[in-house]
């Protein structure tokens, strides 16, 4: 099949942050499976005055190429639900891949959902809510490993690091950190905010290989969760297993859908947990190495992402009738992009927001702050209409989204 991918080349649109993490992952593993794939990128901003200029190159991309399929990661409104019915009326199949639902559900998901021909999720207590809401179209999936990525686990005795951890600064993740180190343990800790910086996709891997007990944190990045609390599955917890790594990871739910916890992973609850199972861990390397192997076998048999495309593709192919081909509505799309336009009264709400927000947050952080209050405020009073092209938060802060 033919499928396009629309998606951030950068993580978070950012070059400096290195290349996104679905563009290094999900391309390759759908041409390894025999796709013809191209690429659109969502998340550039120089590239177009406004999100009516990246809407209008995305849809006369689908024009020239014809793709069969669609494939998304939608971040937030870069991408309007008008150009989503466009897509699908010219006789493409739209995907979304929703990325996280246990804090977006209620403000992304909820209100986009039934836009597209199969929405897929990895936040497994989510699924029934999209039936109440009416979204049939779900489909459940779950993040994974590169297939190109897997690599054997090393002894305990050759690692380098008796303990690492590879992500973010945020959170409660300083106060476990220094929690191992007041016991005595040493741990290597790359990202951002934290005194080594960030590295580079390839270099994760050889760290991972490298440490006798990888740690991963599970709560994300936002509040107010659907469960209560903000745990979640994300990619690492499959990654560190497939780069040969014992991961002990703290609980989030589902877990044990995925992998035999004791034999393949491990898991922790709070600080004094955590330590006692990493001394546990460390005065014992063969069961160190056993839970390694356990976890890398696992993975290698059943979480790449080889495996969850083509289960993906195929519920594709279960549900989702052929439509005919047509020529993309360009009238449409231009009555859409002329509600997208930002007018005086737009501008001026703008200009004393922004001003405001660079009092409290200052110069650099002003701006985005601004952009986050008429985004609270637009999903929760205008729903869906967020996502379309007479949205505020898109018409009012393009270079901020």
């Amino acid at each position: 099949m033919k499928i396009l991918c629309v998606f951030g080349q950068h993580a978070y649109g950012d070059p400096t942050r290195g290349e996104g993490y679905e563009y290094v992952n999900f391309l390759p593993a759908l041409r390894r499976l025999g796709h013809e794939v191209s690429f659109f990128d969502s998340l550039v901003r120089g590239t177009y005055d406004d999100f009516s200029g990246l809407n209008r190159a995305l849809l006369k991309r689908v024009e020239a190429t014809s793709p069969d399929i669609v494939l998304c990661v939608l971040m937030q409104y870069e991408v309007w639900i008008e150009t989503i019915r466009l897509i699908r009326d010219s006789g493409t199949v739209v995907i979304n891949w929703a990325t996280d639902d246990s804090w977006k559900y209620t403000m992304f998901s909820k209100l986009i959902g039934s836009e597209f021909d199969l929405y897929a999720t990895t936040y497994p207590d989510v699924v029934v809510l999209y039936h109440r809401d009416g979204i049939g179209s779900v489909c459940l999936s779950q993040w994974a490993a590169n297939a190109e990525a897997l690599i054997p686990p090393i002894p305990a005795r050759e690692c380098r690091y008796p303990v690492s951890f590879v992500g973010a600064a945020y959170g409660n993740r300083s106060v476990m950190v220094e929690t191992l180190r007041r016991e005595g343990v040493e741990v290597a800790c790359f990202g951002h905010g934290w005194p080594a910086g960030p590295v580079e996709a390839k270099r994760i891997s050889e760290i991972v290989r490298s440490s006798q007990v990888s740690l991963n944190f599970s709560e994300g990045s936002r509040r107010g969760s659907l469960a209560g609390t903000d745990r979640q599955i994300k990619a690492r917890i499959f990654e560190v297993p497939g780069y040969g790594g014992c991961l002990l990871t703290e609980r989030a739910p589902n877990l044990d859908r995925y992998f035999r916890i004791g034999e393949e992973i491990l898991t922790f609850e709070g600080c004094g947990d955590l330590a006692g199972a990493v001394k546990t861990l460390l005065a014992n390397p063969d069961r160190r190495d056993m839970i390694a192997q356990g976890g890398f076998e696992r993975v290698s048999r059943e979480h790449t992402y080889d495996r969850r495309f083509d289960h993906l593709l195929t519920e594709v192919n279960r549900h989702v009738s052929p439509r005919p081909r047509r020529s993309v509505n360009w009238l449409e799309f231009e009555a859409a992009a002329n509600r997208h336009s930002c007018g005086h009264g737009l501008r001026a709400v703008r200009a004393i927001l922004v001003r405001c927000a660079r009092l409290i947050w200052g110069e650099r952080r002003g701006p985005r702050a601004a952009r986050r209050m008429i985004f609270e405020l637009s999903w929760r009073l205008a729903g869906a209409r967020t996502y379309a092209a007479a949205g505020w938060p898109g018409r009012m802060f393009y270079k901020e989204s």
